[in-house]
């Protein structure tokens, strides 16, 4: 699968940068009905009046009694228990949107107001656990997922918390594949640095004037937003720097998932 990312705009001529345009927002689905629950049923209760027991017949003699009569002593009657109230059924747990060790995790700069539009913003360098590494065109997404993973165990393991939503830097690309370092964002980097694991090491994250492009849908279906980037570039003879950046504001989960919500960073030179 051949990728546009940074081979698209290598020929782009050098110009000032001009005022940023509008892409056209995405049309956003209506929300389906909400389900109406039907009311509970209601139960008839039962009567509690019950018939009193027949009289005794006047008329009839009493039985004898007998010669010695036994008369069992009275013992005193055991207090009734109190009535133990019904145990409170169990609350049923909410299911989480986003798995517990990315949410409320920020991205690097506020969303816009409309958030389906090209904008201009400025990236800060943030502290950063970096894990450098290539791959495939194909196997991009698991390739990211496990570079992630393996950051997210090392930051664990040094008792670090991460703060922001992961990254990946594509420092370089061709037709087979690219080179990457992909990145979480930390409060602060320690001092001194752990032990670097796996290649693990600490820094910052790309900062400076930017270009957000937001991509929404499928990985397979990203190329069509790096398109859509060049296109846009080369319109207003904008020049960027030759590397890219993916974050991924929704978890990448996998890469047909049409639910992902990506930002595309492109640095203005």
């Amino acid at each position: 699968m051949t990728r546009p990312r940074l081979t698209l705009v290598a020929g782009l001529l050098a110009a000032s940068a001009a005022a940023c345009g509008s892409l056209p927002a995405l049309a956003q689905q209506p929300p389906p009905p909400a389900s109406t629950a039907p009311s509970p049923a209601v139960t008839d209760p039962l009567p509690t009046t019950t018939a009193p027991n027949p009289p005794a017949d006047p008329n009839k003699s009493a039985a004898p009694a007998p010669e010695k009569a036994i008369t069992a002593p009275t013992l005193p009657s055991a207090p009734s228990p109190a009535a133990a109230p019904p145990p409170a059924p169990p609350q049923a747990q909410a299911p989480s949107s986003s798995p517990p060790q990315t949410s409320g995790r920020k991205t690097l700069v506020e969303a816009p107001a409309n958030a389906d539009d090209v904008d201009a913003v400025t990236l800060p360098a943030k502290p950063a656990a970096i894990l450098a590494g290539k791959t495939k065109w194909d196997e991009a997404v698991p390739s990211l997922k496990d570079a992630f993973a393996r950051i997210e165990a090392d930051l664990a393991k040094a008792g670090i918390a991460p703060t922001g939503r992961p990254l990946a830097v594509f420092t370089r690309t061709d037709d087979d594949g690219f080179a990457y370092e992909a990145m979480i964002p930390v409060a602060s980097a320690p001092d001194p640095a752990p032990t670097a694991a796996d290649g693990l090491r600490f820094g910052t994250t790309p900062s400076g004037k930017a270009l957000r492009f937001p991509h929404k849908g499928s990985y397979d279906d990203i190329d069509g937003t790096y398109e859509t980037l060049t296109t846009y570039l080369d319109a207003k003879d904008i020049v960027v720097q030759d590397r890219f950046i993916e974050e991924y504001v929704t978890d990448l989960a996998d890469k047909a998932d049409d639910k992902l919500d990506v930002n595309i960073y492109a640095l203005t030179r």
